[in-house]
């Protein structure tokens, strides 16, 4: 009998309140218990982002109980993926960790349709980075 291998992944943005919350609310929906999901901010706001609440749970996606964290260097040593969304060089870089960079707006202030249209985007990038995740190292 072999070990399942458990990939942990990342979501960095600035306030944790918004970018990041939705990404790792769709990565838990969509991978369940074959993925570990940590979110972080380099400044954490005080609370996540109504707009950002408020269109993941259109999807039938409850963010609301989450909390914006402060990014802590042992989160990005212990993840094998590491996603940035605009927090510029506040991320530490490790060897061998896998980093990517998605440019997405950052919904604060934007109306529900503006943030819905974040929100797919960040559907689209979460199904694409699954698979990858799911279809390495079987």
């Amino acid at each position: 009998m072999s070990l399942v291998y458990t990939p942990t992944v990342l979501f960095v943005c600035v306030h944790n309140a918004g970018r990041s919350q939705m990404a790792a609310g769709y990565l838990r929906h969509l991978a369940g218990e074959r993925v570990r999901v940590l979110s972080a901010g380099s400044a954490p706001g005080a609370s996540l982002n109504p707009a950002a609440v408020a269109v993941m749970a259109e999807e039938g996606i409850d963010i609301a109980s989450e909390v914006p964290r402060l990014l802590s260097v042992d989160s990005v040593k212990t993840s094998d993926v590491v996603i940035t969304m605009g927090c510029g060089d506040a991320c530490p870089v490790f060897p061998g960790k896998r980093y990517e960079d998605w440019e997405l707006e950052d919904p604060a202030g934007k109306d529900l349709d503006r943030v819905r249209a974040i929100r797919d985007d960040i559907r689209e990038r979460i199904q694409t980075l699954l698979g990858e995740l799911l279809n390495t190292g079987g």
